[in-house]
C-alpha cells in the first residue's frame, strides 16, 4: 500500500472550575500544553494524534452555568459559550464533591463537543481522566485502526472492525416488509411519516458525512432461506444465532436494489412470520431469547421479526388486518444504523455517563468521531488508488492520458495533501471536505473512460487483430519486395561481366 503519513490534532480548552485546579499545577493558570500518542497501523502508514491541552479557569458566566442543578442543565448553558469548531473539546473540571455529577460518575459528556469531569487530586491522574473521554469524544487507537482496516495485517484487527460501513460519498437506504402470508395478513406501515419522524432527524445531521437516499418495498410472498424450529415448551418457533447468516441470501435475491446501485446500500427488513411459523423468536449463541426480535448484518444491514397476535377467537376472519407499531420498529433500526456506522455506546467506560442525543439520533462529538475516522480513510482510500492508477500507466508504454484526465490527477493530489495539512492544524471538517474532494478526483481519474478501453488492449491482442486483416495484403507486397531486391543485385552484377 502507498505510505501514509497523517497527524491527528485534536483542540481542547480544560476549564477549571472554582475548587478543582489540581495542586501540582506546573505554573499558574492560564497554560498549554501538548500530548502525543503514536497509532500503529503497519511501516508504510503511521497515524499519530496530538492534543493541543490549553488550560484556563472559567469565566463569571461559566462559573454561573455550573452552578446549574444538573448537569444537563449545565451543558445547555455551556453550550453557547463555547468553541463549536467540529473536532475541538471543552473539558469543564467540577470539584470532587459536586453534585452535578450523579454519585458513582466521574465524568458526564454532553450533547455537542464538552464534558463536565469531575477533579482529582493530582494533574497527571486529572490527565489520564481527559485521555479517557478523549477516547470517546474523538476517535481511539482502534477506529482510527478499524478505518485503515486494508493495510493491517490479518489477525490484528478486532471482531468491530469489519463491522463497519466503508467511507463513502452516498449511502443508499432501503426499508422492505416482507409479508411471506398475505391469505392471512394484511400488513399497514405508515413507512413515510415513520422516516419523516425518526430517520430524517438523523440523515440531516450526517448529510455531511455523505449523500444519502431513501426508499421502502413491500414484498408479498418473500420467506426466509432457514425453517424454524418449534419449541414445545414456549409453543413458539425458533431461529437459532448459527443459522442467522443463513437467513439473508434467499431474502437478498428478491430485494434487487444493491444490483444497480452505485453506493453501498443498507437493507432494513421487516419481516412478519407466516401464521404456520408464529410466533418467532430469535436465540442468541447462548441460546436466550434476543429482547429486541432483531439482529444485524456487519455492512449489510438488519433484519427485526415483528410477530403477529394470534386472533382471539378461532373463527376470526382471514387475512387479519395488522397496524405496525413504527416507533418500536424505527428504534431497532436507529440503533442498527449507529452499529453499521460505528457510533455503538457499548464500550464506554461505566463511571461515564453519555447524555442521550435526544431527536437528531446522534451528537456533536459522535459526527466528529465518524469524520475523523472517515478523512484518515479517504486520504489512504485516495493514496491507494493513485499508486494503483501510476503502476497501471507504467505498465501500458503506449498510453494517452487526456488533459482533463490530468488535471484530475493533479487535483486529487492538491486535496490530498490539503487534507493532511488541515488535520495537522486540527480544522476536521475543512479536511473532511478536502478528503472527499480527493476521493472524487481520483475517482474520476481512475475510471475515466479514455483508459478504460486500454487496459482491456495489450499488445498481444492488437496483434491477434491486424495480423489476419494485414496478412493477405502483405503477402502479394512481400513478395514483389523480394523480386525487386533479386533483380537489382542482377543489375549490379552485369557491368562487371561486361569487363
Amino acid at each position: 500500500a502507498a505510505p501514509v503519513q497523517v497527524r491527528l490534532v485534536v483542540p481542547m480548552v480544560v476549564v477549571f472550575g472554582p475548587g478543582s485546579v489540581p495542586r501540582d499545577l506546573p505554573r499558574p493558570l492560564p497554560f498549554r500544553d501538548v500530548q502525543e500518542m503514536e497509532i500503529s497501523v503497519n511501516l508504510r502508514t503511521s497515524v499519530t494524534s496530538r492534543y493541543e491541552m490549553r488550560y484556563r479557569s472559567t469565566t463569571a458566566q461559566e462559573e454561573a452555568a455550573l452552578a446549574a442543578a444538573t448537569a444537563r442543565e449545565a451543558d445547555a448553558a455551556l453550550h453557547p459559550l463555547q468553541d463549536t469548531t467540529m473536532g475541538s473539546l471543552t473539558m469543564y473540571v467540577v470539584p470532587e464533591t459536586s453534585s452535578l455529577l450523579p454519585q458513582g460518575i466521574n465524568v458526564y459528556v454532553g450533547k455537542h463537543r464538552s464534558a463536565l469531569v469531575r477533579a482529582v487530586g493530582s494533574l497527571a491522574a486529572l490527565q489520564a481522566r481527559l485521555r479517557e473521554v478523549t477516547q470517546v469524544m474523538s476517535f481511539t487507537a482502534s477506529s482510527i485502526v478499524a478505518a485503515l482496516s486494508d493495510r493491517v495485517p490479518n489477525g490484528q484487527l478486532g471482531a468491530d472492525a469489519r463491522r463497519y460501513l466503508k467511507s463513502s460519498l452516498g449511502y443508499e437506504i432501503t426499508f422492505s416488509l416482507l409479508n411471506p402470508d398475505p391469505k392471512s395478513h394484511t400488513v399497514d406501515w405508515d413507512i413515510e411519516g415513520a422516516v419523516n419522524r425518526y430517520v430524517k432527524p438523523v440523515l440531516d445531521k450526517l448529510s455531511l458525512v455523505a449523500n444519502f437516499s431513501v426508499d421502502s418495498q413491500i414484498l408479498y410472498y418473500a420467506v426466509l432461506g432457514v425453517t424454524p424450529r418449534y419449541d414445545k415448551e414456549s409453543s413458539s418457533f425458533l431461529l437459532s444465532a448459527h443459522s442467522l447468516p443463513h437467513v439473508i441470501n434467499p431474502v437478498e435475491a428478491r430485494l434487487g436494489s444493491s444490483a444497480a446501485s452505485l453506493y453501498p446500500v443498507l437493507n432494513f427488513l421487516l419481516y412478519v412470520p407466516e401464521r404456520s411459523h408464529s410466533p418467532l423468536y430469535i436465540q442468541d449463541k447462548d441460546g436466550a431469547p434476543v429482547s429486541t426480535n432483531a439482529f444485524h448484518s456487519p455492512r449489510w444491514g438488519g433484519i427485526m421479526v415483528y410477530n403477529v397476535e394470534a386472533p382471539a377467537s378461532p373463527q376470526a376472519s382471514l387475512p387479519l388486518h395488522v397496524d405496525v407499531d413504527m416507533a418500536r420498529v424505527m428504534e431497532v433500526f436507529l440503533a442498527q444504523l449507529r452499529l453499521l456506522f460505528g457510533l455503538s455506546r457499548e464500550e464506554v467506560p461505566p463511571e461515564f455517563l453519555l447524555e442521550s442525543p435526544g431527536n437528531e439520533g446522534l451528537a456533536d462529538w459522535e459526527l466528529d468521531h465518524l469524520l475523523w475516522a472517515h478523512t484518515v480513510e479517504n486520504i489512504a482510500t485516495v493514496s491507494t488508488t493513485l499508486t494503483s492508477l501510476a503502476q497501471l500507466l507504467d505498465k501500458i508504454g503506449n498510453i494517452v492520458i487526456k488533459d482533463d484526465v490530468a488535471s484530475e490527477v493533479y487535483r486529487a493530489v492538491a486535496s490530498v495533501q490539503s487534507a493532511v495539512t488541515k488535520l495537522s492544524l486540527g480544522h476536521l471538517h475543512a479536511a473532511f471536505q478536502a478528503s472527499k474532494e480527493a476521493v472524487t478526483s481520483s475517482e474520476r481519474a481512475f475510471f475515466d473512460p479514455s483508459l478504460l478501453h486500454l487496459l482491456y488492449f495489450p499488445d498481444d491482442q492488437k496483434f491477434a487483430i491486424y495480423i489476419p486483416l494485414f496478412l493477405p495484403m502483405a503477402v502479394p507486397i512481400l513478395l514483389s519486395l523480394a523480386k525487386i531486391v533479386r533483380e537489382t543485385r542482377l543489375r549490379t552484377k552485369e557491368p562487371t561481366k561486361m569487363d
